[in-house]
């Protein structure tokens, strides 16, 4: 019997030979990618991979090795479509994405529309972004914000699409598939929850307790030590402000900023109430031109899969091959098809970066219905 550095010399030499022949192999894809540029041939032939892939487990013996060696082919057809998207960008034969580069958002004129009322933290965000003097108004739910931009009454909306305790607001993303609306940038606002009640109000006063949901979820280890109150969800923080002014009864009391308690003439009772002391919102600046700046540095994606195992590793081997730091990935139904997904993907980058504009070559071939939501 061989011993072991005996054996490891035979693999050696084994992989010495598919060393060369990956070499030989590529040399030849890449003729073929100058083939395909030169006739406007697609990349991507799915019928032929399928042929080839049966072809090779035909080649081998055993349940393990024929499932082995697809998964080897699979990566070197994988690598073959890379190389060939690569010669494509290269050749100019990307098209023209459709986004324009601009040096700056045109702010000095622009109506903003936030979700809520006056004393949100959606205002608040958008004053951290645009400025105290903006000329903007307010609407009540996330989609009549999305409508006011598609239909030209707002030039830019801010809306939240993260906090960083209580994770994604899902709507957004749902509004950001629906609409054709994309984000121009983003803004991050510290969320600071306070007990706010009449003035003059004790804490033993109390009796209910109004907020967003997610504020009483990001402030449930303050409420649950009074769990004699009732908790009760409203829209947002500024909303339950509003409602315990308008109500005038020292029973009542929000989970609301400082900047919303001030707005709506409440006293804070108790301030920093958050469960994390970190937590923090990220809202988006999104308008209805393809527009994005120059030195924008992060794209957001939307695209589907095919229903099949390693259909969505084979997708995300993009970012790895054009080494883009992708920096969050969500998943979200397909509307009428149960069981199947869409996902959302951010990742580094600029659309005039040669590696984004490889990686979204090879994401257009191969995904379903790739959606690009912005760069900023």
């Amino acid at each position: 019997m061989a011993t072991l550095e005996e054996l490891r010399v035979q693999l050696d030499e084994i992989d010495d030979q598919i060393a060369g022949l990956y070499q030989r192999r590529m040399d030849v894809c890449e003729q073929v990618g100058e083939y395909k540029v030169k006739a406007g041939r697609k990349v991507y032939d799915k019928q032929r991979e399928k042929e080839k892939l049966a072809d090779v487990a035909s080649k081998v013996t055993g349940d393990f090795n024929k499932k082995g060696i697809q998964q080897v082919y699979e990566q070197l057809m994988s690598m073959s479509r890379k190389l060939q998207y690569r010669q494509l960008v290269e050749a100019g034969a990307l098209g023209r994405l459709p986004f324009i580069r601009v040096d700056s958002l045109e702010a000095e004129n622009a109506r903003v529309v936030f979700q809520g009322t006056e004393g949100a933290y959606s205002q608040a965000a958008m004053q951290q972004y645009f400025g105290k003097n903006v000329n903007n108004f307010h609407v009540r739910t996330f989609r009549e914000a999305m409508e006011a931009i598609e239909e030209g009454s707002a030039d830019y909306a801010v809306l939240p699409i993260e906090n960083s305790t209580a994770g994604p607001v899902n709507e957004m993303y749902d509004l950001l598939d629906e609409f054709e609306n994309f984000i121009v940038a983003e803004t991050i606002l510290p969320i600071v929850h306070t007990l706010a009640g009449l003035p003059g109000t004790k804490l033993s006063d109390i009796r209910t307790v109004y907020s967003k949901t997610e504020a009483l979820m990001q402030t449930s280890r303050f409420l649950d030590d009074h769990s004699n109150w009732q908790k009760i969800s409203v829209v947002n923080t500024a909303i339950a402000a509003k409602k315990v002014l308008e109500d005038q009864d020292r029973t009542q009391a929000a989970v609301c900023s400082a900047y919303a308690a001030e707005a709506h003439g409440l006293s804070v009772l108790v301030d920093k109430i958050n469960d994390e002391p970190d937590n923090s919102t990220r809202f988006i600046v999104v308008t209805n031109q393809k527009i994005f700046l120059k030195n924008a540095s992060k794209i957001s994606i939307r695209f589907e899969v095919p229903h099949t195992s390693g259909s969505l590793y084979g997708i995300l081997s993009h970012f790895i091959y054009n080494d883009l730091n992708m920096t969050k990935i969500e998943s979200r139904p397909v509307e009428g098809k149960n069981w199947e997904y869409c996902f959302f993907v951010d990742f580094e980058g600029n659309l005039e970066d040669p590696a984004v504009k490889n990686a979204i070559r090879g994401l257009r071939e191969e995904a379903r219905n790739l959606k690009i939501l912005g760069n900023y």
